[in-house]
């Protein structure tokens, strides 16, 4: 990770944190919305929404554009990349150590089962 991203980093990680939030996006990726819509949509107060949008807008998720009174909120430019290969690196160390774990289960099936063969005899 580039060092000054860090911040767009720790912003979209803290945006996507919500579940309110990832909502609205979800609901952003089928079209546009305004900020009643959305509001309307997940219950709550115009307000509140306007502070998740804000999130969301600041991580560069989402953009805004006001008509007249009508705040009409889009998916943003934001692509996830650098927060996408961070977790893949992390992917990769779990997928490793769980590999290694199945071996072990593996191999203490087959030491049981072995025992067991031996009583029986």
């Amino acid at each position: 990770m580039v060092q000054h991203s860090a911040a767009r980093f720790n912003a979209s990680f803290a945006a996507l944190a919500d579940v309110t939030r990832r909502g609205v996006l979800d609901r952003l990726a089928r079209g546009d919305a305004s900020i009643t819509e959305l509001a309307d949509r997940f219950e709550m107060t115009l307000t509140g929404m306007k502070k998740h949008v804000d999130v969301l807008e600041l991580a560069g998720l989402v953009t805004t554009e006001k008509v007249g009174r009508v705040r009409t909120c889009r998916i943003g430019p934001c692509r996830l990349e650098e927060e996408m290969a961070w977790i893949a690196r992390y992917r990769q160390v779990w997928d490793a150590r769980f590999e290694a774990l199945d071996g072990v289960i593996d191999e203490l099936k087959r030491e049981e089962k072995g025992r067991g063969r031996k009583k029986r005899k």
